[in-house]
């Protein structure tokens, strides 16, 4: 016997009929609102921000509603895998992301040059990078000159 199933024409009509239709991500990000940003909360970032585990501190290094304090700590971090969560962080302040274009780890560095945030003056810099790694995620980057 065979698991293939084939439908009929008119099985093919019946599904599209009581097929959902597609929502929008707009529409389908309503129907889930992300709970509010609490006080609670942001005293919770701020204690995890100080966490021993880096896998922690790299959650609130991508947080959306980390204060801005927490990040530039965050970017001081000894651990190269939290700045690197910083850095792909489209949130993180642009002062964040000036601070980080010259970090000692190409893999940083080149979160920062995709990041959709990083300014033109950062760019213009990572354009000089001495990695290819580097150079070749800012070519990559939509609207960004070809070298």
């Amino acid at each position: 016997m065979s698991c293939i199933r084939f439908s009929t024409p008119a099985q093919m009509k019946q599904l599209r009929e009581v097929a959902p239709s597609t929502l929008t991500r707009e529409q389908a990000a309503s129907l889930h609102p992300a709970p509010a940003v609490t006080d609670s909360k942001i005293r919770r970032l701020r204690l995890l921000a100080r966490d021993s585990n880096p896998k922690i501190r790299e959650s609130v290094a991508s947080s959306y509603n980390a204060p801005a304090d927490v990040l530039a700590a965050l970017a001081r971090d000894a651990d190269e895998g939290v700045r690197a969560c910083l850095a792909r962080n489209e949130h993180a302040p642009v002062d964040i992301l000036r601070g980080l274009w010259d970090d000692e780890s190409e893999s940083v560095r080149g979160w920062v040059a995709i990041n959709a945030r990083t300014p033109s003056d950062v760019l213009s810099a990572l354009e000089l990078d001495s990695s290819e790694r580097v150079r070749a995620l800012l070519r990559w980057r939509p609207g960004v000159k070809r070298m």
